[in-house]
């Protein structure tokens, strides 16, 4: 199922009911075509006068781009309800994740018999669902090893950034070469767009057909230039 905002606001209240004993407050809740989450509780946060760090504003967003069964989306929103419980009541957890978190969302599956957890996995179409599928230019390098393993990495259209990872990734000892492309095939719309020193190993087939179409940008480390 695809939710609708009206069935989010409805199973809060149910939830809250069941779950929270109705401590949490109404919360406002946005439906979301984002590919990066299921779900997210989003919150600012500021220091009071003495200090202590304190949460506010808080959001719920639940994503409607995956059809998910009910169950899952479900799921999801009581997953989101704890971290909103924990932040409207200041509990002081190590990590997002934390032993609170995992108190409360272990007593929740155990009384309703719920499957939270903390992290969505789900199936192949189910993450193929949640990317992107517009086109959009993107940078890629192509890096390959002396142990003939290769591997690409999505970077930010920004030149200096492009050039810093290039220098970068180069000057490492198991790197045999590094060059660069741009494509806007949408099968690199599920990779991350940074320039952390990373790389993605895929098998060289894979990457030479999604790049079969791209435009070569050669790269002396200094200038990168366009062929097209």
């Amino acid at each position: 199922m695809v939710p609708t905002q009206s069935y989010i606001k409805q199973k809060f209240n149910e939830f809250n009911r069941q779950m929270f004993g109705g401590k949490l407050p109404p919360i406002p809740i946005e439906m979301s075509d984002a590919k990066t989450f299921l779900g997210k509780c989003v919150f600012k946060q500021r220091r009071n006068s003495s200090g202590k760090l304190e949460y506010y504003d808080f959001k719920l967003r639940i994503n409607t781009r995956a059809d998910l069964p009910e169950q899952e989306v479900e799921d999801t929103l009581i997953h989101e309800m704890i971290h909103y419980y924990i932040g409207y009541y200041h509990l002081e957890d190590v990590s997002t994740h934390g032993p609170i978190f995992i108190k409360i969302m272990n007593a929740i599956n155990k009384q309703f018999g719920r499957h939270i957890t903390v992290s969505f996995k789900g199936s192949a179409e189910q993450r193929e669902q949640l990317m992107d599928k517009r086109q959009h230019y993107h940078v890629v390098a192509v890096v390959k090893f002396h142990d003939g393993k290769s591997g690409i990495k999505v970077l930010p259209r920004i030149l200096q950034r492009i050039l810093h990872y290039y220098n970068a990734i180069s000057s490492v000892r198991e790197v045999a070469s590094v060059n660069l492309f741009m494509s806007n095939n949408i099968f690199f719309n599920r990779f991350p767009n940074s320039s952390a020193l990373k790389v993605h190993f895929l098998d060289e087939e894979v990457i030479v057909a999604n790049l079969k179409d791209a435009e070569p940008l050669p790269c002396d480390g200094k200038t990168i230039q366009r062929t097209r």
